[in-house]
């Protein structure tokens, strides 16, 4: 299994525009339903910073293969003030976070 956590900062006037491809991601998450993988992102509290927390059960992620995915980056770096950065996480505990988990 595969935990990673990407964190970045959009460009004020590029935001909407992130979150639109952001949403097309889930749009077309929710249509496909890839097997193993878990993923959400959150918009933190300065309204220009997103954090995207991915799991998967394999090596590689499902969500590579997703068209807007891919869509989502093939800008990033334009739309970005803060390049991402990703880093593998290890989860010490959650509770009601991950899905099929009781809350």
């Amino acid at each position: 299994m595969r935990r990673v956590m990407v964190r970045y900062r959009v460009k004020p006037d590029r935001v909407e525009e992130n979150e639109q491809l952001v949403r097309a991601v889930y749009e077309e998450l929710h249509r496909a339903e890839p097997a193993g993988l878990r993923y959400a992102t959150f918009r933190l509290d300065d309204r220009v910073s997103f954090v995207h927390i991915a799991e998967s059960e394999s090596a590689t992620s499902p969500l590579t293969e997703v068209k807007a995915f891919k869509a989502f980056q093939k800008e990033i770096a334009d739309r970005c003030e803060e390049q991402p950065v990703v880093t593998e996480i290890d989860e010490i505990g959650s509770f009601g976070f991950l899905a099929g988990e009781a809350a």
